[in-house]
């Protein structure tokens, strides 16, 4: 169990946090919608998946500039070493994917030829060409990566709440 002084993340790295979960569950049932739709208003769900998808790879990059500047808060210390191994290596791939899969989705559009309007703020141009093969590769990456980054999720999420309901050792609270 965690002592009675509970030390909690900086808030900014809490705020970052719950705001990336928002916005990255958004993003991620868009991607679903979008799949398995074809209605007219997929192209304007699509404008909205890609400007927040840019966001997202922003603030992922905020927020590892703000970890690194950061002391980091400890784990309990009663958890064993392959949790506590587990714990680095999950939230490790967490970032990771938070990288990857904008910056494949990024790389997908520019092989298809199709540029990227932000917010309508600026368009990142994209290849004068298509290559239809990077496109498929970036896109069949894209995909997996999502449906990775949904598992660990659900892992991290799960892992929160036994912290929460089970060892009652105040991780979950360290975020709040």
């Amino acid at each position: 169990m965690m002592s009675n002084s509970l030390v909690k993340f900086p808030l900014s790295m809490r705020i970052l946090h719950w705001a990336m979960a928002l916005l990255l569950l958004s993003l991620i049932m868009a991607g679903a919608t979008m799949v398995k739709s074809l209605e007219p208003w997929q192209f304007t769900l699509l404008f909205w998946h890609k400007s927040f998808g840019v966001l997202a790879a922003l603030l992922v990059m905020v927020r590892l500039v703000i970890k690194w500047r950061s002391a980091s808060v400890p784990l309990p210390s009663d958890i064993s070493r392959w949790q506590a191994f587990a714990a680095r290596a999950s939230h490790g791939l967490l970032y990771v994917l938070m990288l990857a899969i904008p910056l494949s989705g990024l790389a997908m559009q520019y092989f298809g030829a199709r540029p990227i309007s932000v917010f309508e703020l600026f368009t990142i141009p994209a290849a004068f060409i298509a290559d239809i093969r990077l496109y498929g590769l970036f896109r069949e990456f894209h995909g997996y990566a999502v449906l990775l980054l949904i598992a660990l999720l659900l892992l991290h999420i799960g892992g929160a709440l036994h912290h929460h309901f089970i060892r009652k050792d105040g991780v979950l609270k360290s975020m709040l």
